[in-house]
């Protein structure tokens, strides 16, 4: 669920193109290289427009073809009601199936926990799966927390309270109050409102009390990468520990100087090692 958002960046769009998904919502995305497909999944609140995934296609597009893409609710794509994590999984099943039939994924966050599902359900069509920091925590104290979040996210939302969904989200994955107040200055406020209401989706994702899902991915069968930041929150580690051991065909990978805002940079070593070997 935690995002990239703040480093500030924005990366424009290369030309777009679009596919119908099965309730046909129309999914915005771009593709980039040539090669088998990579398809690039966002943690909350980012998109096209406002996410370093461009950056990494970008890095990524000498061995493969990689397709970035604009979750449902959020840039360039539709918003078809009512959602459903499942809605999300039959977006990746549809750009899967319009550039090839196949594909490998990677999701970092929240986009994490939606490949995850996505290789559980669509497992003839994804091959091998990357998943960086997917922020499950079955912390009892944690538990307390997300539920409390939760339950105030829904209301902020159901009042229309855009803003206030954002500045919750950010106090909850550790952003300082002063953080919040200076960025809600900015112009990129205005992009992060508008993607609110996808907080709810993402929390979906992460499933009612965000423990890690050890019987479900335990039926992964595609060869799947889990990796977390050496500098990053402790709980992630274990989370990660947690999901390589549970996932049948799993590597676990520490990316040593990385916090949760992993640098396109840094991560792209190794997703081009994975996904070549």
């Amino acid at each position: 669920m935690y995002s990239l958002i703040w480093q500030k960046k924005k990366w424009v769009k290369n030309n777009m193109d679009e596919v119908s998904s099965k309730d046909f919502t129309v999914i915005a995305y771009d593709k980039i290289g040539q090669g088998p497909v990579v398809i690039l999944v966002d943690g909350a609140l980012a998109y096209r427009s406002f996410s370093p995934m461009p950056e990494l296609a970008k890095l990524l597009s000498t061995d493969f073809t990689v397709v970035t893409y604009d979750r449902r609710g959020r840039g360039d794509s539709g918003n078809n009601k009512p959602y459903a994590v499942d809605r999300e999984i039959e977006d990746i099943e549809a750009l899967i199936d319009a550039t090839g039939g196949s594909a490998y994924l990677y999701g970092v966050s929240s986009g994490g926990c939606l490949v995850l599902e996505a290789a559980i359900k669509l497992s003839g069509k994804v091959k091998k799966l990357a998943v960086y920091e997917a922020p499950y925590n079955s912390d009892e104290t944690a538990l307390k927390d997300w539920r409390k979040y939760t339950n105030q996210l829904m209301k902020f939302l159901a009042e229309n309270r855009r803003g206030d969904s954002v500045s919750l989200f950010m106090a909850f994955v550790g952003t300082h109050l002063d953080q919040i107040d200076g960025m809600r200055k900015t112009p990129m406020w205005s992009m992060l409102e508008a993607v609110a209401p996808t907080l709810a989706y993402d929390a979906s994702a992460m499933g009612m009390d965000r423990k890690v899902p050890v019987e479900r991915v335990s039926h992964i069968t595609a060869s799947t990468l889990v990796m977390h930041g050496g500098e990053g929150a402790p709980f992630m580690k274990q989370t990660a520990l947690t999901l390589s051991k549970v996932i049948p065909n799993a590597k676990f990978r520490t990316i040593e100087g990385q916090t949760h805002a992993v640098a396109s940079e840094v991560i792209a070593p190794f997703l081009i090692e994975f996904f070549k070997s």
